[in-house]
């Protein structure tokens, strides 16, 4: 259990560490604290995900769809950082594997609002809410083991 711990902190084996990370660490909270704000974040996440799909039927529930939405994927994104730290979520997230995935959905979450509130177009909007759920998915693949050839090898034998 104190080696699950030790990973999930961030905390590699018994290497040294800088002073950075050492004040990192003394300052980082309980593992059991860790886990209760991930499930807090990542939960509300996906409340405000529903929350805004059902407003979206609302007359004018565009707008209010297109910012739960993406509150709801930045929450669910935020609540990794109570897992593993905000600095190696962060490392993670532009390693070469995820980069492209990490910078579409960067992009998709400020182009959705961007698309709502400043440009006024509700199509456009609606087209960066499903980039965001593309890209959430296949950044979400990259944790897991060879998930992403399984993907790629079923869309393509689905295509030939």
């Amino acid at each position: 259990m104190d080696n699950l711990r030790r990973v999930l902190s961030g905390q590699d084996q018994d290497e040294e560490q800088g002073l950075t990370a050492q004040v990192f660490n003394n300052s980082s909270l309980s593992f059991g604290t860790r886990v209760k704000w991930f499930a807090i974040c990542f939960v509300g996440g996906i409340v405000c995900s529903i929350l805004g799909t059902a407003l979206l039927w609302l007359p004018s529930g565009l707008k209010l769809f297109a910012v739960f939405y993406t509150l709801g994927n930045v929450a669910a994104l935020a609540s990794t950082c109570f897992l593993v730290g905000p600095i190696k979520q962060m490392k993670k997230m532009f390693e070469t594997t995820r980069l492209i995935a990490t910078l579409v959905m960067l992009f998709s979450f400020i182009a959705t609002l961007c698309a709502v509130f400043w440009w006024g177009k509700k199509g456009l909007a609606v087209l960066f809410c499903i980039l965001q759920f593309l890209a959430m998915t296949w950044y979400s693949l990259s944790y897991i083991p060879y998930a992403r050839d399984a993907v790629m090898k079923c869309f393509t034998s689905c295509l030939s």
